[in-house]
């Protein structure tokens, strides 16, 4: 009887070192995507009233929750009963994130005037309208976390498709909890810079002390965060997406194995390059049903 226990405790500590080794993995793939997440989330969660920042992140965050709650079950089910969807959701997935990082990439490259943002405006707004645009932008950030969290749980469950059922559950969970702890975490830090900043600023009792020189570098440091943060998002963007077409496309896959550099150098140009096909073809659509 207690040797029967022992071994099940044996049995239950190689599966969880087993999840620790793929959860690892996993957070290495899905870390591209995360790099956009916290750039997205750290842009939506800025520009609000100091005093609405954290509430409007908590309930993005809550929003973030309940949708890697709807996809998780999904995923899980297609794994199980019709892993092949797995393969086509991850590089139809890959192409969206190749598309985004091209054309983050082009817009750099060739930018284009963009409509004022509504939000900045003489206009006095009461407090039932603020409160409206605030759900908007709220909303608007979810659905944007909706695709990203996709992206992050399908990647976490194709680094594991030929593991049992139960560590496929536990390693794509631990990835999905980390990854809305995480992000929304370090994004509530980023958005809090220049609100510690001025606080700093504020307290100083002198014009060249410490506090004051650290206040004004973290209020001016974050608008660069947070560009710092899209571009090495972009890069992991398509780091991410030649990686799935790399592995999950034979032609690709067998392509990179007669060409002799470094993986990453293949995947990110393998990348970028589906990455401009699909944004061709975007911009010709969105040209043809501009003329209809």
């Amino acid at each position: 009887m207690g040797s029967g226990f022992f071994a099940l405790l044996d049995d239950i500590a190689a599966i969880m070192d087993d999840v620790a080794v793929m959860s690892k993995v996993a957070a290495k793939k899905t870390a591209g995507i995360l790099g956009d997440d916290l750039a997205v989330n750290a842009e939506k969660a800025s520009g609000f009233a100091s005093s609405r920042e954290l509430p409007v992140l908590w309930a993005i965050s809550k929003g973030s929750l309940l949708n890697k709650i709807i996809i998780l079950p999904i995923a899980f089910l297609l794994s199980a009963f019709l892993p092949i969807a797995i393969i086509v959701i991850l590089v139809l997935g890959g192409l969206f994130l190749a598309y985004e990082g091209a054309e983050k990439i082009y817009e750099f490259i060739f930018p284009h005037e963009h409509e004022e943002s509504e939000g900045i405006t003489d206009e006095v707004l009461t407090e039932e309208e603020i409160l409206v645009r605030e759900k908007e932008k709220v909303k608007s950030a979810i659905i944007t976390d909706f695709i990203l969290s996709v992206e992050i749980v399908i990647i976490a469950l194709g680094t594991v498709m030929d593991e049992p059922l139960i560590q496929k559950i536990i390693v794509t969970s631990i990835i999905a909890i980390v990854a809305t702890i995480g992000v929304y975490g370090i994004v509530a830090l980023i958005v809090r810079m220049d609100e510690a900043g001025f606080k700093l600023i504020k307290h100083s009792k002198s014009e060249k002390s410490i506090s004051r020189f650290i206040g004004n570098l973290l209020v001016k440091a974050l608008p660069f965060v947070i560009k710092g943060l899209t571009v090495i998002g972009t890069i992991a963007l398509l780091l991410v997406a030649g990686g799935i077409f790399v592995h999950y496309i034979p032609f690709f896959h067998h392509l990179s194995e007669e060409i002799k550099i470094p993986a990453i150098i293949k995947e990110f140009t393998v990348g970028l390059v589906l990455g401009f096909v699909v944004l061709l073809v975007v911009n010709l659509f969105k040209k043809i049903f501009k003329k209809k």
